[in-house]
């Protein structure tokens, strides 16, 4: 059974040290595709802008700088308010967020009950996916028999 675990927020896209807009978003978490957060920006646009990336990146960033490459997470203080910056980078540009610390931490608590770290492979199916893909098919029994029983001369007739 798949559970999903969203959560709608308001984001801040950071413009300048001076300036920031907010962005709507939603939080997803899937336990059909366990290791993976999944945010969606609603940036005015036909259909919003998708980012995946580790379930372990977030949790980490919750109490510490972590990330390389396409997505950093850091928590901070920014007006005395707790928050979590995410940087992302993508060919088409760079993109610094704030979000509420509170809201991410419980939405992150809320995926941690329902697929406790260190069980994600559990959820994929992989062990009875291969085994469905190794049993033997009805099939199988004639590739599996011996293939030179047909060629023995039959018993009846005797020999030429």
């Amino acid at each position: 059974m798949m559970n999903i675990v969203e959560r709608e927020l308001e984001l801040k896209l950071v413009l300048s040290p001076e300036r920031s807009i907010p962005v709507p978003a939603r939080l997803t978490y899937r336990t059909d595709d366990p290791y993976a957060v999944h945010i969606a920006f609603h940036i005015g646009s036909e259909s919003p802008v998708h980012w995946t990336f580790a379930r372990e990146l977030l949790v980490e960033g919750v109490f510490r700088p972590c990330g390389h490459g396409d997505v950093r997470i850091w928590p901070t203080k920014v007006d005395k308010r707790s928050v979590i910056c995410v940087a992302l980078t993508s060919p088409d540009g760079n993109a610094l967020l704030e979000v509420p610390s509170a809201a991410v931490s419980a939405w992150v608590e809320r995926t941690l009950r329902i697929v406790p770290p260190g069980t994600e492979g559990e959820r994929l199916g992989i062990d009875e996916g291969l085994a469905e893909l190794l049993a033997p098919l009805p099939a199988d029994d004639l590739w599996l028999s011996d293939p030179w029983s047909a060629d023995e001369p039959s018993s009846q007739g005797g020999e030429a």
